[in-house]
């Protein structure tokens, strides 16, 4: 009798928890009635590559990228080659001021990164980056200049102080916030805590810039507005919840 009622206990755990995991993947990639009237929208729907396409095409890459899940997943690049096998996305528009979040689950190793005031102009793709990186596995957290090319840095220019974002490591899921207000402030924020904030186009700016790889770059993001980038860097990352409010 007490073998029975263990089973059942055990079967209405199982069927209790495969119900939470359902309830929670009809959450995704849905904007709350909350968020609909603050005008934000989906920049990913969950099913389709609407809204992006390659770096060097009008078109979605037709390989190294999947969508599975509710997930928009880039593909780990063939074994020992360090050659992306799909290549970056962007937007298909370009934004100026804007509110953008989005979560993000990275394989152990693994490099990855959101660039913003993407030019993307004869087959270039210059920009300023969100890093995203798994910095106890991938060595490029050890380059740079005081931990500037760390997860969640502005990427060879601000590191990241991650204290008290908790970030989870490489194969959890983590959420980043990018803010762009029309004052020029920009924030970078981590499991909803400000890990970078400057001031694009101040002279602190233009002297971080100096001092990294964008030196000798003319007029480096010296655009008010750009497309939105996700790199493909050759590691395994899936993207969901991808969500945007415009600024004015």
């Amino acid at each position: 009798m007490q073998f029975t009622k263990l089973k059942a206990l055990i079967l209405l755990l199982l069927l209790c928890d495969n119900a939470m995991g359902q309830d929670k993947s009809l959450t995704q990639n849905k904007l709350t009635n909350k968020e609909v009237k603050k005008g934000y929208q989906l920049l990913f729907d969950g099913e389709t590559s609407n809204g992006w396409r390659s770096v060097s095409k009008t078109t979605f890459p037709n390989q190294g990228w999947e969508i599975i899940n509710g997930e928009l997943r880039v593909l780990p690049a063939a074994k020992n080659s360090h050659v992306a096998n799909g290549g970056d996305i962007v937007t298909q528009r370009k934004f100026k001021y804007f509110d953008l979040t989005l979560d993000y689950k990275i394989a152990p190793g693994g490099n990855s990164g959101l660039k913003y005031f993407v030019t993307n102009e004869k087959g270039a793709s210059l920009g300023l980056e969100f890093q995203i990186l798994d910095d106890l596995l991938n060595e490029d957290a050890k380059a740079g200049v005081n931990g500037n090319h760390t997860s969640a840095s502005l990427y060879d220019m601000i590191t990241a102080k991650k204290a008290k974002a908790k970030e989870l490591a490489a194969g959890n899921w983590n959420n980043i916030r990018l803010i762009v207000y029309p004052n020029k402030r920009i924030v970078h924020y981590l499991n909803g805590k400000i890990v970078v904030d400057y001031r694009k186009g101040s002279p602190e700016f233009t002297a971080l810039i100096a001092k990294s790889k964008y030196s000798k770059i003319p007029n480096f993001v010296t655009n008010d507005e750009g497309y939105l980038l996700l790199q493909d860097h050759g590691s395994e990352i899936s993207f969901r919840n991808i969500k945007i409010k415009e600024l004015n």
